[in-house]
């Protein structure tokens, strides 16, 4: 699978976000503050504990998200209930949980924000996101089963055929990639000419 270029790939800052750090003050394993700063031994400004000698290292998560594909080769997408993004489109999907693999934890998502059963395919792409904290993770789907049915998380599941994408009300950015990747690979001649702008890409979640 060929990486795509993605523009915030330079514009991220070196570090944890800003909105990340005012949540992380005290050790989590003794409780004293949290300090941030250089260590000898490591190659960048780490969040560590003076008391204990902890570092508190920060990780992205790992979001993980399907595109629904019908037999009649329409994408699923749902209109989303809750922020960020709240009445705009994105694809199925939320954090993988620990418990879980990426594939199950994709088939759990779809079910839960939509009510269809996906048996989750090829990635259709890997999305780097350092200003939200994530990684986001696509794969093209089959629909084996389940019934289409909102949920408080989803006002509205629409399956779409290609020509008719709502570029303009689109919630992520991850979500306009997803999509952009998906008809490079499928229906190349419907690719947008111009990067379409996502209604909540610059927020904290996908």
């Amino acid at each position: 699978m060929k990486g795509t270029f993605r523009p915030d790939s330079l514009t991220a800052e070196r570090g944890m976000p800003a909105w990340l750090a005012t949540t992380m003050n005290f050790c989590t394993r003794c409780g004293a503050p949290l300090r941030f700063g250089l260590l000898a031994a490591e190659d960048r400004e780490r969040l560590y504990c003076q008391t204990c000698g902890f570092v508190a290292y920060v990780n992205p998560r790992l979001v993980v998200t399907t595109l629904p594909i019908t037999e009649a080769g329409e994408v699923v997408l749902l209109r989303r209930g809750i922020e960020p993004g709240h009445g705009a489109w994105a694809q199925p999907g939320g954090f993988l949980e620990i418990d879980e693999t990426a594939h199950e934890g994709a088939i759990r998502e779809t079910v839960e924000e939509t009510g269809l059963l996906v048996e989750p395919g090829r990635i259709v792409g890997l999305y780097t996101r350092p200003q939200a904290a994530i990684v986001v993770v696509a794969f093209e789907a089959d629909i084996v089963g389940g019934e289409m049915r909102t949920c408080p998380e989803a006002l509205e599941i629409v399956a779409f055929a290609p020509e008719a994408i709502p570029w303009s009300g689109i919630a992520f950015d991850t979500t306009t990639w997803a999509l952009t990747d998906w008809l490079r690979a499928t229906r190349p001649e419907l690719l947008p000419t111009t990067r379409p702008e996502p209604i909540s890409g610059r927020g904290h979640v996908r």
